[in-house]
């Protein structure tokens, strides 16, 4: 079973690192961390790196896709050409494509989610929305056909230790959840909007605004809104070509 999970500059690495560690779990895996050239790639943080071991073209049919996110390059990847294209097409084959946290709007952006429930990071549900999905902010996976979406970050270890019951069963899941010793336990309980206290989601949603917009992420932001405006225009139209035009 080959897995793939995508790696771009500016990556959380939770996001794919967390679900790695469940994935790698199952019989006759083979991972692969998914790029545009093999090679370092930083992450968030810009002290650590992960490394891409396989190029999109090199990986045309995984099994499973694994999209995570990012705070500050998600919409870079949206704007990425090359991953938007493989993501599409190997969606066609694919057993289950996944995504983990803003890593949704990546596949929103392909028209993945287009008209089916997703999640993703409380502050962008909203662009969710926006990008076509049903947004469901207050699940933490969402599933829809052989599409699952998690909701930020920490929310992919669940999507993995989910994934690995849905394909090796609950005993192989309970194995191996034991082996790692997942047993959350947080030490305070403010980990979703609907518990946390007003002033610490304002604090918590300042800091993404600020974490995100930056000069380089708006353009990427742009260029990504006017494909999805040129798209939707050529879709209508073609829609009305199709029909014909019957003038008075």
């Amino acid at each position: 079973m080959q897995i793939a999970i995508v790696l771009y500059p500016g990556v959380t690495a939770l996001d794919a690192i967390g679900p790695y560690e469940f994935l790698r779990s199952l019989p006759g895996a083979e991972i692969r961390f998914v790029g545009p050239e093999p090679g370092p790639v930083v992450a968030d943080s810009g002290v650590l790196f992960l490394g891409v071991t396989h190029t999109y073209a090199e990986t045309p049919r995984p099994d499973i896709v694994l999209v995570p996110g990012s705070g500050p390059s998600t919409a870079s990847a949206m704007a990425d050409t090359a991953l938007i294209d493989w993501l599409r097409r190997v969606h066609e084959t694919t057993q289950w494509t996944t995504s983990v946290c803003t890593g949704a709007l990546i596949l929103a952006t392909a028209g993945i989610l287009t008209g089916k429930p997703a999640t993703t990071h409380w502050t962008v549900q909203r662009a969710l929305g926006a990008l076509g999905a049903e947004p469901r902010p207050e699940e933490r996976i969402v599933r829809s056909g052989k599409v699952a979406t998690a909701a930020g970050v920490s929310a992919g270890l669940d999507l993995g230790l989910w994934l690995v019951g849905e394909i090796a069963g609950r005993d192989h899941a309970e194995m191996v959840q034991l082996y790692i010793e997942y047993d959350p336990q947080p030490p305070f309980d403010s980990g979703h909007p609907s518990k946390a206290r007003k002033e610490i989601t304002d604090r918590a949603f300042a800091l993404s605004r600020k974490i995100a917009f930056t000069p380089s992420q708006m353009r990427a932001g742009a260029v990504v809104a006017w494909r999805q405006t040129v798209e939707r225009f050529r879709t209508r139209h073609a829609g009305t070509a199709r029909r014909g035009y019957s003038g008075s």
